[in-house]
């Protein structure tokens, strides 16, 4: 942990006669800053690279392959263009909150990550609440598109700050009730001790825990799509209907700001669904050093956390968006009773076998693998019909 770290530190004397709250604080600042910097802002501007690669590769195309080795700096690119880009503010809009709104977006992103277990002892601070913390700050991003979306003075935008906010708050009681179902397995809040509960092993993961786990994992999973603004849920944008929707009037760095939410709220998805459901950054005990199996811990937990990043990535590239009626009638019918059963059968299950039931989990862990192989299959399937369309093509 990163408290045992400094204690240490500070025991050898490296702060000197910094007091020790003042020592706490700066270890705090500097290991946020190595998070945000060494980590958060990479994996955000990467992401855009390989989600463009992962489209281009399904509707048959081959996406930027230019700058740098096979495009890989192709965000760093982007990324710069739009830094240097000017920043126009519509005459009519309330300045003041409009410069404010990406902001108040990126600051509930990056603070996120305070709580995000990367390893068992890679994390900013385990906090007691951690996963409702979480969920919290992720939260905070609808209010900065609110802020966005009215501060622009434009129709388009302030209809999607309000689709944002009916659908982040609708959505948001379904994905807490799914979360709940595992608290009420471990009987802790914190990040840390969800994933100390669980082992490397699928049939040790919760998502297998009891059948309404294993619903409550797909229910958690299309809830916070949702709550991303990810495709087929991406109403606040609807570039169709609105334009661009909240970011209508925005450009340069300010624009930038909120697509790099956009893409890094990808791993934040990933990693909560881990976290929660898949064991976290759990992995065989291989060695004896401390620092290689924090280092093995922290691949497996980021290695999951982006696998689902581009199980997005591939919904996107397939989904149609779906109607705002058809959006809320998804959570408020269909995934708020689904999530509200699932809670009320968590509590019975654990009352019934407190220490979990072993056939219930390798039953479910063999459902879980066949599906999973199924999937594949398919996939496999329309891979090589696809292969045989093209040589078969007049034009092939």
């Amino acid at each position: 942990m990163l408290q045992t770290f400094l204690d240490s530190l500070i025991a050898d004397g490296t702060f000197g006669a910094i007091p020790r709250d003042v020592a706490y604080a700066i270890g705090m600042v500097a290991a946020g800053a190595a998070v945000v910097f060494g980590f958060v802002l990479n994996i955000s501007g990467v992401t855009t690279f390989v989600e463009r690669r992962v489209w281009a590769r399904i509707q048959s195309r081959v996406g930027p392959n230019r700058v740098g080795p096979q495009g890989i700096l192709q965000w760093l690119a982007d990324g710069l263009k739009l830094l240097m880009k000017e920043e126009a503010i519509p005459y009519a809009a309330d300045a003041t909150l409009f410069k404010l709104a990406p902001f108040v977006v990126t600051i509930g992103f990056i603070t996120a990550f305070v709580a995000i277990p990367f390893s068992s002892a890679l994390i900013v601070a385990d906090l007691n609440l951690g996963i409702l913390y979480i969920t919290s700050m992720t939260s905070l991003v609808v209010v900065g598109i609110m802020i966005a979306g009215w501060a622009s003075n434009n129709k388009w935008a302030l209809i999607g700050g309000i689709r944002a906010a009916a659908q982040i708050v609708s959505y948001e009681i379904p994905a807490a009730l799914s979360i709940f179902t595992v608290i009420l397995i471990t009987g802790t809040l914190s990040t840390q001790g969800i994933i100390q509960q669980q082992g490397w092993g699928p049939w040790d993961w919760f998502i297998f825990h009891s059948p309404f786990t294993f619903i409550g994992f797909f229910v958690t999973f299309v809830a916070l799509l949702a709550e991303g603004n990810r495709t087929p849920f991406d109403l606040p944008e609807a570039e169709s209907e609105l334009v661009a929707g909240f970011v209508t009037e925005y450009s340069g760095a300010r624009y930038l700001f909120f697509f790099l939410v956009e893409w890094g709220n990808l791993y934040i998805i990933g990693a909560i669904l881990v976290t929660l459901f898949l064991g976290g950054w759990q992995a065989p005990h291989i060695t004896d050093s401390v620092v290689g199996m924090n280092i093995l811990q922290a691949l497996t937990f980021i290695v999951k956390s982006y696998l689902f990043v581009i199980l997005m990535m591939w919904i996107r590239a397939t989904l149609p968006r779906v109607r705002v009626d058809q959006l809320m009638t998804t959570c408020w019918k269909y995934l708020l009773p689904i999530s509200f059963v699932n809670f009320m059968g968590t509590a019975l299950w654990v009352m019934i076998w407190p220490q979990g039931f072993r056939f219930a989990e390798i039953v479910l862990t063999a459902m879980g693998f066949g599906l999973v192989g199924y999937f594949l299959y398919r996939v496999a399937f329309h891979l090589r019909r696809s292969g045989a369309q093209i040589t078969l093509s007049p034009l092939s």
